[in-house]
């Protein structure tokens, strides 16, 4: 006997979005906020997720803005990068990732860090008025918190920081959000992940659910 089951991808998201609008805590947060939260839930598949996410105040304009302006998405995996729907985007924004520039185990090395981190250092040129999305490497998210320290160094207009996993997720994640050098998204503790960072740009990049 076949299975029967919805096809039609459209009815799908709406059914799902409306499933965790029903069975998650929504209401600290606003409109805008709530749509984006309501698509890291989904992509997470975990109700309780809606009180790990912290927007601070302006972020999803801010994003918003800047993805309407243009401006480019740096990334910091493939996965983050190749999940973002292109077709949503406001403006056929560059979508980055340069954790396979060349040598760039050459600039690990001499940077004494991980190619993740070393990768920001070809964002550099292009970083002003960007969005940042960060799904994986928690030493991405310290170098650019460190990068950002630096007086001249250019500066994004918001940064969605969610990196996963169990050493310097919390503590990077922690510390976006205690000095929140531009417009922030987390994650708190050790959840995150490419799929949560992958939706919450997909929201951003265009309101159509």
């Amino acid at each position: 006997m076949s299975h029967k089951y919805e096809k039609n991808g459209a009815a799908i998201y709406k059914k799902s979005f409306s499933i965790i609008r029903s069975e998650s805590q929504l209401s600290q947060f606003n409109a805008d906020e709530e749509q984006v939260a309501v698509r890291m839930i989904h992509a997470a598949g975990m109700v309780d997720l809606a009180k790990y996410i912290y927007f601070s105040s302006g972020f999803v304009h801010s994003a918003r803005a800047a993805l309407s302006n243009g401006a480019p998405i740096f990334c910091d995996a493939k996965m983050v990068s190749e999940g973002i729907t292109r077709r949503r985007l406001p403006a056929d924004n560059d979508v980055i990732c340069t954790l396979t520039a060349p040598n760039i185990y050459e600039l690990a090395a001499s940077m004494n860090n991980t190619r993740s981190a070393a990768a920001l250092e070809h964002w550099r040129d292009r970083l002003t008025g960007a969005v940042v999305a960060i799904g994986n490497a928690p030493t991405a998210l310290f170098h650019l918190l460190n990068m950002l320290q630096e007086e001249d160094c250019p500066k994004p207009a918001a940064i969605i920081g969610c990196p996963v996993g169990f050493v310097g997720a919390v503590e990077s994640k922690d510390a976006l959000w205690k000095e929140a050098p531009v417009p922030c998204c987390i994650v708190k503790g050790r959840l995150g992940g490419s799929a949560i960072t992958v939706a919450a740009i997909n929201a951003l990049a265009s309101r159509e659910e």
